[in-house]
């Protein structure tokens, strides 16, 4: 029998009463079911998928920016983790992830690091560093974790802990010194410990971080930024462990900025005499998510995201749908490409990046195709842009699913709607767009969707039909192109599946967030904007 059980292990004969005490101390296997580690380094969405109800965190936001001068380096972003914080299955929670703030120019304190956010948990932005000879304001900024005092006046460093949370979130900065010719900032503090005082030997150091094993590696995040320091006093402040970036020891050196994705503060900027440096900015903050799921358990990602894939996962079934076209004057935005399959192989451990393209912009003279969506090896590539007629011609753009041409005016031909399923793929991704209309309807081609072509332009240019996928149970169409638009009484509808319509009067109808529809086209006023297309979606169900 084994002496201890585990969440991998648990051979052997066990009382009940055994067997009831490890499972309360969550220390029993769950048979059939899989951990999921997701890393969030955007601000995006996470839906919870059915049977999860309570999952393992860390929120770390973004860490404070450095001084300018003899400055003070950026506190680190608050640093929050936790077990067992109950979610709701279905529920589209936002994910924020903070970004860093900006670094101090010269004698001007750095910028606070901004919030990190999942569900009720809250990380402050870490506080910007003091900066030199700003006698207003010589102290470092409070926040997850404060930022280091300036120079002349010597100013403290600020609370960590600000809002406060328990367990503690940071910690203070660090004090700077100013006695001739010892002009050296604080450093920034950490999640770990407090930024270091300056003094006659050169800027503080910056506060160390905190290690998190939630991904399965140990990992340190935010770390304090150092302080800058005088060129004839003596070295800057190192960074914290865990993306602190270290100060400026004179200038003209560039201080080093916090880590991406650590919530690392920014270094303190350094100075020479009558030169003053610039600081550095704060590393941009992280969320992980942590939780079990049980057998074919469908993910849906609506933005882009990390996924680690489950130890006894070996294949997925998949949807990867890419932004839709923004639509035209009066061309019809073609719809992203859509891809699905079954048993595509993962493999176990491995961390796949999902990307989920955006909808291209439909504005008459800035109009872009849809972005890309991406899960492992699948790529579908965004729809194609309306035609407008500031283009000559106004042939629609290629994509998964083609724009759809411009009408023709007068005796002018219409042009030609894009080509789908560009670059080819097997299955086709999408259709070609219709083309525009020559005559006096001025009506633009539908955009290609999915499932059918965009429609010509007559009295109507009807984007292409979608295609439809039950993948996650329920029978939902994805990827319609847009319609076109046109003159007074003449438009074309968007297709099924996400297409917006199209317009007589004013500009295009955007395409649906996250079906991958085309934008629909804008009046044929020769300059009115098309709508934006629809952002795209990814979709994977576990294979077990």
């Amino acid at each position: 029998m084994a002496q201890f059980p585990s969440t991998d292990n648990a051979k052997g004969i066990w009382k009940l009463r055994d067997v009831f005490l490890a499972k309360m101390g969550s220390n029993w296997p769950q048979y059939g079911a899989f951990t999921i580690v997701q890393t969030f380094t955007t601000t995006t969405t996470w839906i919870c998928p059915a049977g999860v109800t309570e999952v393992e965190y860390l929120v770390v936001a973004g860490g404070g920016g450095g001084g300018g001068g003899f400055a003070g380096g950026g506190g680190a972003g608050g640093f929050r983790t936790g077990t067992g914080l109950s979610v709701t299955a279905g529920t589209e929670y936002t994910i924020t992830v903070g970004s860093g703030g900006s670094a101090g120019p010269s004698s001007q304190s750095g910028i606070a690091g901004n919030n990190s956010i999942f569900s009720t948990i809250t990380s402050a932005g870490g506080g910007g560093g003091g900066g030199y000879n700003n006698a207003t304001n010589p102290n470092g900024g409070s926040g997850g974790s404060g930022g280091g005092g300036a120079t002349n006046p010597a100013g403290p460093g600020g609370n960590g802990n600000t809002p406060g949370t328990i367990p503690s979130q940071g910690s203070n900065g660090g004090a700077g010194y100013s006695v001739s010719p010892h002009y050296n900032g604080g450093g920034g503090g950490g999640a770990g410990s407090a930024g270091s005082n300056a003094g006659t030997g050169g800027g503080g150091n910056g506060g160390n971080g905190t290690a998190s094993s939630i991904t399965g590696t140990s990992i340190t995040y935010a770390g304090g930024g150092g302080g800058g320091s005088f060129s004839q006093s003596g070295p800057a402040g190192t960074g914290g462990t865990g993306g602190g970036g270290a100060g400026a020891p004179n200038a003209p050196t560039t201080a080093t900025a916090g880590t991406t994705n650590t919530g690392g503060g920014g270094g303190g900027g350094g100075g020479s005499p009558a030169t003053y440096g610039i600081g550095a900015a704060g590393g941009s903050g992280i969320v992980i998510l942590k939780y079990v799921v049980p057998s074919q358990t469908v993910f849906t990602f609506k933005g882009t995201t990390t996924w680690k894939c489950p130890t006894g996962i070996t294949s997925v079934d998949y949807l990867v749908v890419a932004g839709g076209g923004g639509g035209g004057s009066t061309g019809g935005g073609g719809a992203g490409g859509f891809r699905t399959g079954t048993a595509l192989l993962v493999t176990a451990g491995t961390e796949y990046i999902v990307t989920v393209g955006a909808g291209g912009n439909g504005t008459y003279s800035a109009r872009t195709a849809g972005g890309d969506s991406i899960f492992s090896t699948i790529t579908s590539n965004g729809g194609g842009r309306g035609g407008a007629a500031v283009d000559t011609p106004g042939i629609g753009g290629s994509g998964g699913s083609g724009g759809g041409g411009t009408y023709g005016a007068g005796p002018s031909a219409g042009s030609a709607g894009g080509a789908g399923n560009t670059p080819a793929t097997s299955p086709s991704q999408g259709n070609n767009g219709g083309t525009g209309l020559t005559g006096a309807n001025y009506v633009g081609g539908g955009g290609g969707g999915a499932g059918g072509a965009g429609i010509n332009g007559s009295i109507t240019g009807n984007g292409g039909v979608g295609s439809q996928s039950s993948i996650t149970g329920s029978a939902v169409y994805y990827a319609g192109g847009g319609g076109g638009g046109g003159n007074t009484g003449s438009k074309g509808i968007g297709g099924l599946g996400g297409g917006g319509n199209g317009s007589d009067t004013a500009s295009g109808s955007p395409g649906t967030s996250n079906t991958g529809g085309g934008g629909g086209g804008g009046y044929a006023s020769g300059s009115a904007n098309g709508g934006n297309g629809g952002s795209g979606i990814v979709i994977i169900k576990l294979n077990q």
